[in-house]
């Protein structure tokens, strides 16, 4: 189920929508919870078009959502990262796919960054984990 903060929406690119299909699922695959989806395509000083944010339970969850996202992406999309960065132990990962920023992070490193917040003027879209 997705909600979303704003009912009318920018219309999404097929090869787009196919691409956060796959990062939605990979999150999903290793049991990632509040995951959010940020559109930021409206705002003038973006960043990137999508930003993924989500969490692990554990380090080691983490560092398995991230890598899952890596090898779906590449397997199914031919796409790999253009920049990789994150803390040891791994309380968060960021993958940059250029026009989408994935933010895998351990909770209390999430509260800290509170990315949510930073770009609170884009349209969210939360998922339900399953």
């Amino acid at each position: 189920m997705n909600t979303s903060t704003e009912s009318v929406r920018h219309k999404i690119a097929p090869k787009m929508e196919q691409r956060l299909d796959v990062i939605l699922d990979s999150i999903r695959d290793i049991k990632g919870k509040n995951i959010i989806r940020l559109d930021l395509r409206r705002l003038d000083d973006r960043p990137a078009e999508f930003f993924f944010i989500c969490s692990g339970e554990s380090s080691t969850q983490v560092r398995a959502i991230a890598e899952n996202i890596q090898r779906r992406m590449k397997s199914e999309m031919g796409e790999f990262t253009k920049n990789t960065t994150g803390s040891r132990p791994s309380n968060w990962v960021c993958l940059d796919y250029f026009d989408t920023v994935i933010h895998v992070f351990y909770p209390e490193t999430r509260a800290f960054y509170q990315i949510e917040d930073l770009w609170s003027d884009a349209v969210a879209t939360e998922f339900e984990t399953l």
